[in-house]
């Protein structure tokens, strides 16, 4: 099957998927209605550059009709220079099309839950974590992405031993989940007297926010303790117990939060990060599979394994999967993330490519 016959096929597939979006069946069987209703809005895309495409081909045999018959000069002079803007056109489309259509992580579309913790390197290691979610905080804010924070454990000294929060975005998880993995500082740390360059590290966590279609979880299952919010060194700052730890007793995962004020707000956040948690195990199964097949897998990798690292005396920031050195560190650590993240994108893509085309 050519390139057009697929597109075709899915064509068709997407105008049966809208007639199906309004079949009063299909709309009273929730959770159909949402995958069909994603899957829908995953090709449109895909529809729509289908569609520019057989336009531009239509142009394309109409430039050529002309030329082939025009006896005017300069008509025929215009037409050869709108063929090769269209022929042009027409190759970067193929292209758009070809990477749409590599099979894509089906979480892609989803939320994230972005966890950060504190590594080797003390006090110094929390800091670099609270950098971090800052340096996360303003990237998604670019994006004109939400943040809810879920879960803090501040430093002693400044930063996070951990925090946990959730973006709240188109694609969130399919461009945040590339920060998974250990970050590396090199610096002088703050609390440095003699000057001396410490390596610390914290490391990242992106999960695809699980939604209630994704995971069924009984609620006899799952143990609830109420606790005060506490601020840094333990202390407590708020005297009713809002805070909320759930622990779910099949496997073990405990979560909490105590960010708001109200218990029941901090116990839908809890519970949506242990949904996550839980989907994550089979989750982490795909991703396994997904990597066993190709030799390099950017967004996937084990998650004890460095990826980046930070040096402040060189302004340098590297990123190791792709061998990606940049020199504007301070752009970067202040949100900038764009380049290395489409970069780290343009790796995975490729790589998807090639194991789509040796399969």
């Amino acid at each position: 099957m050519d390139i057009v016959d697929k597109l075709e096929t899915i064509n068709r597939r997407w105008e049966e998927m809208g007639e199906q979006l309004n079949d009063p069946d299909v709309m009273a069987d929730m959770k159909r209605f949402v995958k069909l209703n994603k899957d829908y809005k995953d090709l449109e895309p895909v529809v729509g550059a289908f569609k520019e495409y057989k336009m531009v081909v239509s142009n394309i045999d109409h430039a050529r009709e002309v030329i082939k018959k025009e006896k005017d000069e300069d008509f025929r002079q215009m037409a050869i220079e709108e063929l090769d803007e269209l022929q042009q056109r027409k190759e970067a489309l193929e292209e758009d099309i070809r990477l749409m259509l590599i099979p894509k992580d089906p979480q892609d579309s989803k939320n994230a839950i972005v966890e950060i913790r504190a590594g080797t390197g003390g006090d110094e290691a929390s800091i670099f974590a609270g950098d971090l979610f800052r340096m996360y905080l303003k990237f998604c804010e670019t994006k004109g992405w939400k943040t809810e924070l879920v879960d803090q454990n501040e430093g002693t000294v400044g930063g996070y031993k951990e925090v946990v929060f959730n973006v709240i975005g188109d694609n969130a998880y399919g461009i945040m989940k590339f920060e998974s993995g250990v970050h590396r500082v090199q610096r002088v740390p703050k609390t440095e007297t003699q000057g001396r360059i410490h390596t610390s590290a914290a490391s990242v966590v992106v999960l695809p926010e699980a939604e209630e279609f994704d995971i069924d979880l009984n609620e006899k299952d799952i143990r609830k303790d109420t606790f005060c919010s506490s601020g840094p060194g333990g202390q407590s700052v708020n005297t009713t117990y809002s805070a909320i730890r759930l622990t779910h007793i099949p496997t073990g995962i405990v979560v909490s939060c105590q960010d708001e004020k109200s218990q029941l707000k901090n116990f839908a956040k809890a519970m949506k990060v242990l949904r996550s948690r839980i989907f994550e195990i089979e989750y982490s199964k795909y991703l396994e599979e997904v990597a066993s097949k190709r030799k390099t897998m950017v967004s996937t990798g084990d998650r004890s394994a460095k990826i980046r690292t930070y040096n402040w005396p060189q302004g340098r920031v590297t990123d190791h999967r792709i061998n990606l050195t940049l020199y504007n560190l301070s752009a970067i650590i202040d949100g900038d993330l764009n380049e290395v993240i489409e970069k780290l994108q343009m790796a995975e893509n490729a790589e998807r490519l090639k194991t789509e085309l040796e399969a």
